[in-house]
């Protein structure tokens, strides 16, 4: 564990080096758009040839009946890639270390491996005129053989959802997603939602707030909240850290950082 994080503090800094030495050549270039750190999926794409990362990590617990469930997520990873100038793919995974502990015991069973791939593809359908949303429209599939044995579910997991944004002012906006999803250790189907409110101090620090949850067919609802900060290094790059919590019984807390970068193709 050690060595993982001393790895991601070392890439951390060499990523943050070198957009720093990259800062004046991206001055003229608008800044990237990202789909971290809120679960509200932006309502762009990243634009043709164009390469982005989207990284970090997050800690999150839940405790019940004195059994505590820890969860460590090194690797949040999401790469897109603009296919098109309206179409982008998409490629993610997770690696968790899962920990329990009874009665403040630490049991020795700890879970770790990587959570099932993420593949899909994101794709504009609109942009934004007047009280008209921008809008995209995003599909994921989760292939069961792509996890480790501790993290594999029971079905293919799908998801797919409209991703619709709002500029408010000129420094404030408002973006929300609306969906399905399927798999997991379950086939019941889930609606899903997202609501974020975004609002830029200055052109390098911002802010936003989210709810969001899912709605399954034959089970209990599940509603959370998270709220965080983002630093604009260059237009290439993206420092964030966030926090959170639910509404309903599912998470105690949950506490994450992490970073986006931008490789543009060269004209």
């Amino acid at each position: 564990m050690k060595l993982t994080n001393r790895n991601l503090l070392l890439s951390l800094t060499l990523f943050t080096a070198l957009q720093f030495g990259f800062a004046q050549e991206t001055d003229n270039v608008e800044a990237l758009v990202t789909d971290r750190p809120d679960a509200t999926e932006a309502s762009s794409t990243v634009g043709k040839g164009v390469l982005q990362f989207e990284t970090g990590g997050l800690y999150e617990s839940f405790e019940e009946n004195n059994i505590k469930s820890e969860n460590y997520t090194y690797n949040t990873m999401l790469i897109r890639y603009g296919i098109l100038d309206n179409l982008e793919f998409r490629l993610g995974w997770d690696f968790v270390e899962g920990v329990t502990t009874v009665n403040g015991n630490k049991l020795d069973n700890v879970t770790s491996g990587l959570s099932p791939l993420l593949l899909g593809l994101k794709l504009d359908i609109a942009e934004e005129d007047g009280c008209m949303p921008e809008i995209a429209l995003i599909g994921h599939v989760f292939p069961v053989f792509s996890a480790a044995e501790d993290y594999r579910p029971e079905y293919t997991g799908v998801d797919f959802r409209l991703s619709l944004s709002h500029t408010l002012s000129e420094n404030s906006s408002l973006g929300y997603n609306i969906g399905a999803q399927w798999g997991d250790d379950s086939p019941e189907a889930a609606a899903i939602y997202t609501l974020a409110y975004g609002y830029s101090f200055t052109e390098k620090f911002g802010m936003y707030a989210e709810v969001y949850g899912d709605l399954p067919e034959d089970s209990s609802a599940n509603h959370y909240w998270d709220a965080g900060l983002t630093y604009l290094v260059c237009n290439d790059l993206q420092l964030d850290a966030y926090f959170g919590t639910s509404f309903t019984e599912g998470q105690d807390i949950l506490i994450g950082a992490g970073l986006s970068y931008r490789i543009r193709k060269k004209k």
